[in-house]
């Protein structure tokens, strides 16, 4: 009997590999030269980061359930986070935003996983400062906050440029347009903003919607790297850099 339960629990162990090991196949070959940061690899640095997440246990905001999750929905809603995400699907139908379900469904993944992965993603995007973005479990926790620390830091910055340039259409900076307090996800989507005033309307304010103490505690060194190059950029955009020759 106890050998019988451990080869069904690898057989199971084995079953999950295969899953994302072909969604990892599916998502080198179809992001893999992404323009906007959204590409590969930001799929990878946040399955990643949500492993560690996982494994460091981080207790959310409010106590939602056991620490660190179940780490199967975790890896799914990590790597399937943004395949239909709004900004590379805008010009879709609603109706028709269902690759992620689609891929499940090919994966053979089971309907009660397929629900519980799909309901974490949507609670995984910032849709503005105005929005609730509270989650109801520790996974959504956890993903929520790996896809956040992405956008923080040296690499977070590199995104806000990739993604204004490429999907948005918006200038690196006009001393004109001020920050926005986006009330809802439909005036975040609409907003004129430039990449410099989205740190403001969204970059700056992740630290502190962050859910586990671990993510808390990356998050702080990355935010003060963000902070110090908007002072920077500023300053070399009016040339007061110029005072110190």
């Amino acid at each position: 009997m106890g050998i019988v339960f451990f080869l069904e629990l690898l057989r199971k162990s084995m079953d999950k590999r295969a899953v994302t090991d072909k969604i990892v196949v599916f998502l080198k070959e179809n992001f893999q030269s992404e323009p906007t940061g959204h590409d590969w690899y930001h799929f990878e640095r946040v399955w990643r980061m949500a492993k560690f997440l996982q494994s460091k246990e981080g207790l959310p905001r409010r106590r939602l359930g056991k620490a660190g999750g179940n780490l199967f929905l975790i890896e799914l809603a990590a790597l399937l986070h943004d395949l239909d995400d709004w900004k590379l699907n805008d010009n879709q139908n609603e109706k028709d935003k269902s690759r992620t379900k689609k891929l499940l469904d090919e994966l053979n993944v089971d309907k009660s996983t397929q629900e519980k992965v799909i309901r974490i993603i949507k609670q995984v995007s910032f849709k503005g400062e105005g929005e609730d973005d509270q989650v109801d479990s520790i996974e959504a926790a956890i993903v929520q906050d790996a896809d956040r620390l992405d956008a923080i830091g040296a690499i977070g910055i590199g995104r806000v440029f990739a993604v204004g340039a490429e999907i948005r259409n918006r200038p690196i900076y006009d001393p004109e347009i001020k920050p926005e307090k986006n009330k809802n996800f439909k005036e975040f989507k609409k907003v004129k903003e430039t990449s410099i005033s989205h740190f403001h309307e969204k970059v700056l304010l992740l630290k502190g919607r962050l859910n586990t103490k671990t993510a808390k505690k990356i998050a702080k060194p990355r935010h003060g790297f963000v902070e110090e190059f908007l002072k920077q950029f500023l300053k070399e955009w009016d040339l007061k850099d110029l005072d110190e020759i």
